[in-house]
């Protein structure tokens, strides 16, 4: 097997470097690693494959990186050189992802464990303030909300998804709960574990309003409000 993954690797650099003179392409890495980039409501994972033989590449997901990986589908065509997985429906919080490849012989091998990041294609380093959003209110016929401020904790960004910045999260039990505007109940976070988590706004199914309250050990820390627009900046 360690033959197999050496020339497999091989081949992937000599991929890489014939595709070196397309510089304006994006290039996703050479297996075991591969790419997994936070889109706008999906996770796409991108990865160049030198290997040959290969039955199937199954997509496995986890919250923790370590225990609970489930496979969530297949790579459509494993044989391809260059391929790529879109995860439609990401689970709340921070998703890590690893790759399943078998082989025609039986053997099989696991890619590395990589972690959904932002695409840095689209910009998400602004908070959506009032003057932003009253139009998009005002569009769908809800009221205006007055002195509205964002959240230092809880608040959606200029891509449209929820971010969540709680630096002292490792040593401290924080939750959340989130709500629709008129108080249904949407799903809830037991545990924070991370100083930053995104939170794709497709998980919340539409755009508008959304209530949220934030718990410190037990205790409401932050009771507030945040807004999903239907379009996303770029």
């Amino acid at each position: 097997m360690k033959q197999v993954v050496r020339i497999s690797l091989t081949i992937g650099i000599f991929l890489l470097t014939a595709f070196a003179g397309k510089a304006q392409d994006f290039m996703p890495p050479v297996l075991p690693e591969f790419s997994a980039s936070i889109k706008t409501g999906k996770i796409q994972l991108d990865w160049l494959s030198g290997f040959r033989d290969v039955k199937e590449i199954g997509i496995q997901r986890s919250l923790d990186s370590v225990l609970n990986f489930n496979t969530i589908g297949y790579a459509s065509y494993p044989m391809q050189t260059r391929n790529a997985y879109l995860d439609n429906k990401p689970l709340p919080g921070t998703n890590y992802y690893r790759l399943f490849i078998l082989f025609n012989n039986g053997r099989f091998m696991y890619s590395k464990t990589m972690l959904a990041l932002s695409d840095s294609t689209i910009r998400a380093d602004q908070k959506l303030e009032y003057a932003d959003i009253k139009d998009a209110s005002k569009e769908k016929g809800e009221a205006e909300r007055i002195a509205w401020h964002p959240s230092n904790y809880i608040y959606t960004t200029a891509d449209g998804n929820v971010n969540i910045r709680l630096a002292d999260a490792p040593k401290k039990k924080y939750s959340i709960k989130f709500f629709e505007s008129n108080g249904t109940f949407l799903f809830d976070i037991d545990q924070v574990k991370g100083p930053a988590l995104i939170l794709e706004k497709a998980i919340f199914m539409h755009a508008g309003w959304f209530n949220f309250e934030l718990y410190e050990e037990g205790k409401l820390k932050e009771k507030w409000s945040l807004f999903i627009p239907l379009n996303y900046k770029m």
